[in-house]
């Protein structure tokens, strides 16, 4: 057998005999099918995270408009703590009562104006006396004079309701930072708040509203003091 007919034979060994015809059908049909498997494998791994980032999503939204709320401020009652217009992040009272002396509140009272919520300090919690001399414009906790930095006058404006007082149990004594122009506790219109119309607690100043210049200051962004 010369190099020619060798070359021949060796050719022929290499076409698939009809028995291994089958065999490498069905090992390109394997290879066809495992690109639509990784496809669809891909696809449910997408829907699966989708899936899954929804009902975080839903649940921290829950979480959220169960524990905060954001309202805005209306009105100069708490000037020079905060402005007209700004905009405040609130606890809500459902993880959060045990309110003190100091704290920014935001409430509902039926009483005054429907219900729109108001934005006041606390002053006293139940059992505490509050007195107030409107002459000299100092307010007096269980006897003791108060030490009111944040105030941007003193408490000279008398609304109707009389000194001393005993707070009520379950209740708050609110007035705003702006004494002279505030309707707080001091109006028989709002009174004394009961826990249950305290909407939370103001932690987070989330964007500032205009001050009397009509200028935004966001250096106060922040925490709220």
């Amino acid at each position: 057998m010369d190099q020619e007919e060798q070359e021949i034979f060796v050719s022929e060994e290499q076409i698939p005999t009809e028995k291994e015809t089958p065999a490498i059908q069905d090992n390109l049909d394997a290879l066809t099918a495992t690109e639509p498997k990784k496809k669809n494998s891909l696809r449910k791994s997408i829907l699966t995270y989708l899936h899954d980032f929804v009902y975080l999503l839903a649940v921290v939204l829950l979480l959220f408009l169960l524990c905060f709320r954001v309202v805005v401020v209306s009105g100069p009652s708490m000037m020079d703590t905060l402005e007209d217009g700004d905009y405040l992040l609130l606890l809500g009272s459902i993880f959060y009562d045990d309110y003190e002396r100091g704290d920014i509140i935001v409430a509902s009272k039926d009483s005054f104006r429907n219900g729109e919520p108001i934005v006041k300090r606390v002053i006293a919690t139940e059992g505490q006396t509050v007195n107030i001399d409107f002459v000299t414009g100092v307010v007096y906790v269980d006897g003791v004079p108060l030490q009111e930095d944040y105030v941007r006058t003193p408490t000279n404006l008398y609304e109707g309701v009389d000194f001393p007082l005993v707070v009520e149990e379950n209740h708050i004594f609110v007035m705003g930072d702006n004494r002279n122009d505030s309707k707080d506790s001091r109006s028989p219109e709002i009174g004394q708040v009961d826990l249950r119309e305290v909407l939370g607690k103001a932690i987070f100043l989330i964007f500032p509203g205009e001050d009397e210049s009509e200028e935004r200051n966001f250096d106060r962004i922040g925490v709220i003091d």
